[in-house]
């Protein structure tokens, strides 16, 4: 098991000293019994010391009952332990994982992500409470076994155990095999989680542009690989019972023949041989479930190279800035910001701007321009190649990161709702903001009114991702969020686009007020709705080609004109 992972069985060390204390009881005591038994029929039995042998199958029955607390204990013990020690781990992966930068998850399918945190951790775990502890029994028992048989006749011991070596070189031959095809089964699985999130949330899509066939077909492609390769673990998995029958077979025979014949020559007694028939039953009944413990160590131990991995390749984003302001201006400095997502193919070529605190300013330009990657580096999603950006003159790396992006507001075009109430999804589950903040917030919105309307109110539980509300509604609520967060620094990134006139209107005059006592970035496509901010920002391939207001810049018939009259050939400017 990798060093790292062995750090989180430290805080259980007293729990861990006393499972392994009841796995070597547990090797000891069931292997002894055919030892007791043997001295128990030569030294008793054979010789009519019916008194002795009363006492002795007290003893045995007093062990037995002890063999079988212990084992219980062990049982617990282990699941207890495994449970414990996965539990702390799989916080630490998920909190790994949302810190994570969001170049990762633009680049890496949920689904994979999903199956590391549940199925993966689920496989670990098992090792722990299944697999890890009771092969180690199970281990230690089949070395007491081979150990009392040597004590009670040696060459009847190796005659015995002559077929160990075939029985090690098909567990060898069936561990690389496993080994492998577990890793296998495991990325199958990550595949088929993939896929199906994602279809599942865009069947929408899938079903208006008729894909539902083709998507199948590539379903079933995913699902036959995964089958494929589970037959592969099940032709391994059941090469193992026959061959293991078979060398089982082997031993009794060897047994039998050396000894009748050393019975027949006096120089075998009747408890040895009944101790030697104890053993071989004893000694292969754990091989038949170690090939399942096995899998269940194999898998786990895939899962936990794909653990491994994600914690130590994907490095989260980093925190070093220490400046916690308690209060901000607003003030922002774009600092000839150079920036790309590949290599050197920049988005954002060169970019210097000044955004005054507590004024309103629109950024627009075609698709690609770098509208949207300009306020992903204020709120550190990305860090610039070139340049720098500072707010109220404070380079944003000194910022603590949750101390920087708790100033700053963000609302998107793809609303982002819990399945949760109302309440529950404006307040992020935030204790300190009050029903009566949610309820102002929505009055100011203009959506209190809605609201009122809806069974249970503001402890109406939306449906996951709010598919029982219009889109116009969950920007609504996307927009109370943000109020009752109060950020000096508001960015409503293509806010209004999916709108209709109304609701566009119910925002715009909603938001007026609000705008003005704070920094505002908007990121529109449809320019009416920008006409009134202090200045616009007009982008074209990644740079700065105009400034001014609406008015402005439209008199200057440049880039920004050009936009306008293509959207609103024939009204009135």
């Amino acid at each position: 098991m990798p060093r790292e992972f062995l750090e989180y069985l430290k805080p259980y060390r007293n729990v861990f000293g006393l499972l392994i204390v009841l796995t070597l009881a547990t090797g000891v005591l069931g292997p002894s019994r055919p030892l007791l038994i043997q001295h128990a029929l030569d030294d008793y039995a054979a010789l009519g010391d019916y008194y002795r042998l009363i006492r002795f199958i007290v003893g045995m029955l007093t062990l037995l009952v002890i063999q079988i607390i212990v084992e219980y204990y062990l049982a617990y013990l282990s699941d207890w332990l495994g449970q414990h020690v996965v539990s702390d781990l799989r916080i630490k992966l998920y909190n790994h994982t949302i810190r994570l930068p969001t170049a990762f998850y633009h680049k890496t399918p949920v689904g994979q992500l999903v199956t590391r945190n549940v199925s993966d951790m689920e496989a670990l775990a098992n090792v722990f409470s299944e697999g890890l502890a009771t092969l180690l029994a199970d281990l230690l028992k089949l070395g007491a076994m081979v150990l009392f048989m040597l004590y009670i006749d040696w060459q009847l011991a190796i005659c015995t155990l002559a077929v160990l070596p075939c029985l090690y070189g098909t567990l060898f031959l069936l561990k690389k095999k496993l080994r492998s095809v577990y890793k296998q089964l495991r990325d199958a699985l990550a595949q088929l989680n993939s896929f199906v999130q994602v279809r599942l949330t865009n069947m929408n899509i899938i079903q208006i542009f008729n894909r539902e066939q083709r998507d199948l077909l590539q379903f079933d492609a995913l699902n036959t690989t995964y089958k494929d390769v589970h037959n592969r673990s099940i032709g391994y998995y059941g090469l193992y019972f026959p061959m293991l029958e078979m060398i089982r077979a082997i031993s009794i025979c060897c047994m039998f023949g050396y000894g009748t014949y050393s019975l027949l020559g006096g120089h075998l007694t009747l408890g040895k041989i009944t101790a030697f028939l104890m053993y071989i039953t004893m000694f292969f009944r754990p091989l038949y479930y170690l090939i399942e413990r096995f899998s269940t160590l194999q898998m786990g131990l895939a899962s936990m190279d794909r653990i491994r991995s994600l914690l130590s390749d994907q490095q989260p984003l980093a925190n070093q800035g220490v400046y916690v302001p308690k209060t901000l201006l607003g003030d922002i400095q774009f600092e000839r910001i150079w920036f790309a997502y590949q290599d050197a193919h920049y988005v954002l070529q060169d970019i210097s701007l000044h955004i005054p605190a507590k004024q309103s300013v629109a950024i627009v330009g075609g698709t690609g321009a770098g509208k949207s990657t300009l306020v992903s580096l204020l709120t550190r999603f990305y860090h610039p190649q070139q340049g720098r950006i500072c707010l109220d003159g404070v380079d944003i790396k000194e910022y603590e990161l949750h101390a920087l992006r708790k100033h700053i507001g963000l609302v998107l075009q793809d609303v982002f709702l819990l399945s949760t109430s109302i309440h529950n999804n404006i307040t992020l589950y935030n204790e300190d903001i009050s029903r009566a903040q949610v309820i102002e917030a929505a009055r100011l919105l203009g959506i209190h009114d809605f609201i009122q309307h809806l069974p249970d109110t503001y402890d109406y539980e939306v449906q996951e991702r709010g598919m029982v509300l219009s889109t116009g509604q969950r920007q609504l609520l996307a927009f109370a969020r943000v109020l009752v967060y109060n950020p000096c620094i508001l960015i409503l990134d293509e806010a209004t686009a999916s709108m209709d006139t109304a609701t566009e209107a119910l925002i715009q005059r909603a938001t007026t007020q609000v705008l003005r006592s704070r920094t505002a970035i908007i990121i529109a496509h449809r320019l009416a709705t920008i006409r009134h901010a202090d200045q616009i920002v007009v982008l074209d391939h990644g740079k700065v080609c105009e400034i001014g207001t609406h008015a402005s810049l439209l008199a200057k018939k440049g880039t920004y004109a050009a936009l306008y009259k293509a959207q609103y050939a024939g009204t009135d400017a």
